[in-house]
């Protein structure tokens, strides 16, 4: 009888598996590239304006366009770099991958420019191109998942078009967001496929993708928890032992997790909002997030890249607490009823947003539209089972059903289409998020920073004075008092950016870029002790400015020029100077005026050979000045190479070069 039953249930599970490559084959028949195909192209027009679109100050700078491992990358340097980008984080964030991205754009599209970052539209080309993969990825699942055309199609359609969408693919930050997407959702694939071909070749993918997407985005971590997700959807039976057999995966998480937060916390990312909640309101916070969520899924209302927190507890933030034990009843009765869609569903989404919920506190805003991309998908399978379903009954439903789901796609994609407009450029960016948080400092600032950016200094004036009337903040003074900097003609100017400086220092004592910034309005006060004196102190806490370094090299350079040629105080001060330089060309290699300085400067010092090596590189970098092949006709000169030092001497002048010593002109100019 025993025997008989295993007979049985081997004979059952050879037909399942014979069912499952049946349908394997189905998958890919010319309506599912057809269908897929229109929502892909769909997508790609409503993001394709993105092309078009400007870097944002907001944190496109400090991960990319201002990154020194980006801008001062070049063929030479290139794996050095990488192997310092794997070491490193970004804003107390460890994702390597996703800023070693941009390292190898920068040097695909960078070659001949000044630092490869004048045509963002490549970067924000290719995060539709991930998205499109991320997208082509949740159909395939879908169908895996036994979703039919309409189900998988309504899915595929809403993870490519819903308005939460368009914060990670149109900001070039967000890079990490599609691009961990990516890597999740393909080892989701291949999980999903173990269950009926459970290949070593398959863990090994899953393995790889898996790493892959947590050196990308921590968020990743939430992929053992979506594997339970999957079981409990595909298994007929769910067991225990389908979480304990997962335990390699969930020590990974753990240990990343532990890692994420170690890195935050040295790099005083938590707890960085305007705001302190004690914890116990902070779990409200969370509950209150929750609830959003949720609603924004079917109700993309008030989108903001910026959601900052409430300057103290909302009353109407307590009452969310109650969707605890409803989500903890729903859960229970998905696991004892066998609700399998809707338990995935719950679950999917639960287990990706719950790490996201700010009960830790990292961050500008207690909620963002980003933390969605890859939750968003139980709610969406949930959605498009429904819809199918509805499809499946008799009568023209399945017409009704398929019009309804055109049309909700047709009106998230007229709604995304806008919003991917105001991520144009930064002005653009920050007075959209003022249309809905008017008392928030941060948009003020940036915005304003923006402005000064584009020499608006009025416009940018007063959205610094608003700011700064909203909260004092230490970078806002730092702004503010570098517009006074920029725009000073005599030294009232000067002096009010000097006590900016000096009350942003005041409130913070260990920013670097405030003490370089404030040494630099010493210098223009002509106080070049001082100034030195500032960026010394500046550089001690922001070793990597490479604006310091620069600066004081000018003010080493003019120290020098109050000695005479020759003398030991020159030669000190000119050798300070050009080893700051030196300093300066490791963030910014490309910059050929700081070679032509150092090779004028080691000319100076009797160091020819160097000197000419140096500005040869200035002349490699930039051929148009004629100022360089001037310094290289006097170098020449001093080298007795009277050949080499007339054709460059003759080029300096072709380019427009005029202020020629007349003892040169005359050695080498017939005419």
């Amino acid at each position: 009888m025993a025997k008989k039953q295993h007979k049985e249930k081997f004979e059952n599970k050879v037909a399942s598996s014979t069912i499952e490559k049946a349908a394997v084959k189905s998958f890919f028949s010319w309506k599912d590239w057809a269908l897929i195909g229109v929502i892909c192209f769909t997508a790609y027009l409503t993001f394709s304006n993105v092309k078009n679109y400007q870097f944002v100050n907001w944190d496109d700078d400090r991960n990319f366009y201002e990154n020194p491992l980006i801008t001062s990358l070049n063929a030479e340097n290139f794996w050095q770099n990488t192997v310092k980008i794997f070491k490193s984080d970004v804003i107390g964030n460890y994702n390597p991958l996703t800023i070693w991205t941009f390292a190898l754009e920068k040097r695909l599209y960078g070659k001949g420019s000044y630092n490869g970052l004048e045509s963002p539209g490549q970067w924000h080309h290719t995060n539709v191109l991930l998205h499109l993969i991320c997208v082509w990825l949740v159909y395939l699942i879908s169908r895996r998942l036994r979703l039919g055309l309409i189900g998988a199609g309504f899915v595929a359609a809403l993870f490519a078009l819903h308005p939460m969408r368009v914060e990670s693919v149109a900001w070039v930050t967000e890079r990490k967001d599609v691009l961990y997407g990516m890597f999740f959702l393909a080892a989701m694939y291949q999980y999903i496929r173990t269950k009926t071909n459970p290949t070593l070749w398959r863990y090994v993918l899953i393995y790889l993708f898996f790493g892959l997407s947590l050196l990308s985005k921590i968020q990743a971590v939430a992929l053992p928890l979506v594997m339970v997700a999957i079981d409990f959807l595909l298994d007929e039976k769910f067991e225990l032992k389908s979480v304990i057999n997962k335990w390699p995966y969930f020590l990974i998480s753990f240990l990343w997790g532990v890692l994420g937060i170690v890195v935050l916390g040295s790099e005083g990312s938590l707890d960085t909002n305007d705001v302190t909640y004690p914890f116990w309101q902070r779990i409200f916070i969370g509950s209150f997030s929750y609830m959003v969520y949720l609603v924004k899924s079917v109700i993309p209302y008030e989108l903001s890249p910026l959601y900052p927190y409430p300057p103290s507890m909302p009353a109407y933030f307590y009452p969310t607490i109650v969707l605890v034990p409803i989500v903890g009843y729903l859960a229970w009765m998905a696991y004892t009823k066998g609700w399998k869609v809707f338990g995935f569903a719950l679950f999917f989404f639960t287990f990706n947003i719950i790490f996201l919920l700010q009960v830790l506190g990292a961050g500008q805003g207690f909620i963002a539209d980003r933390f969605t991309y890859i939750a968003y998908l139980g709610l969406f399978f949930g959605f498009g089972w429904l819809l199918e379903k509805w499809a499946a009954k008799q009568g023209a439903s399945k017409a009704l059903a398929t019009g309804i789901g055109v049309l909700v796609i047709g009106v998230y994609s007229f709604i995304t289409y806008k919003q991917v407009a105001i991520w144009e450029n930064s002005g653009t960016l920050w007075t959209h998020v003022l249309k809905y948080y008017d008392k928030t400092t941060l948009p003020f600032g940036n915005r304003a920073n923006f402005y000064r950016s584009q020499k608006k200094y009025d416009e940018a004036l007063v959205d610094y004075n608003k700011a700064i009337s909203l909260k004092e903040d230490p970078q806002t003074y730092n702004s503010r008092a570098r517009l006074y900097f920029d725009t000073a003609n005599d030294s009232t100017r000067l002096l009010l950016a000097l006590k900016d400086y000096n009350r942003a220092i005041e409130l913070k004592p260990n920013d670097g870029e405030f003490w370089v910034n404030r040494g630099a309005t010493y210098a223009r006060l002509g106080n070049l002790e001082k100034a030195i004196e500032n960026i010394n102190t500046g550089l001690k806490f922001k070793p990597d400015h490479e604006t310091g370094y620069l600066n004081r090299s000018v003010l080493n350079s003019a120290l020098a020029a109050r000695f005479p040629l020759g003398s030991t105080e020159y030669g000190q001060y000119t050798t300070l100077a050009i080893a700051d330089l030196d300093e300066y060309q490791k963030y910014r290699p490309y910059n050929g005026d700081t070679w032509y300085e150092k090779a004028r400067m080691k000319r100076t010092l009797g160091n020819l050979l160097a000197a000419l090596d140096d500005i040869n590189r200035a002349i490699q970098i930039d051929a148009s000045k004629g100022i360089y092949f001037y310094e290289r006709a006097i170098e020449n000169h001093q080298l007795t190479r009277k050949e080499f030092a007339k054709a460059d001497l003759e080029t300096a002048i072709s380019l427009g070069y005029a202020n020629i010593d007349a003892e040169l002109a005359a050695l080498y100019l017939s005419n």
